[in-house]
């Protein structure tokens, strides 16, 4: 999830480094375009890990979820 993240957030920062290049402050923008899809993909990650965690301990109590699952069979519709 965090690799998820990371991808989506280098396209973003390269179009917030556009107006951060045209402005004076060019110094304080561009660094924090480098650091917000690293904090962006930590902070992913840390929460993902807890959240997951969170539930484990939940589902350990009440038993999560339940599901069965069945082989589909190949009978498509034809148009």
């Amino acid at each position: 999830m965090a690799a998820l993240y990371l991808v989506i957030s280098i396209p973003l920062t390269l179009f917030m480094t556009i107006p951060a290049l045209l402005t004076q402050g060019a110094g304080v923008s561009l660094m924090a375009a480098v650091l917000m899809p690293l904090l962006y993909t930590l902070f992913g990650f840390v929460f993902t890990l807890l959240g997951a965690w969170v539930y484990n301990l939940i589902a350990a109590r009440i038993g999560g979820f339940e599901f069965t699952t069945a082989e589909a069979g190949r009978n498509f519709a034809k148009d």
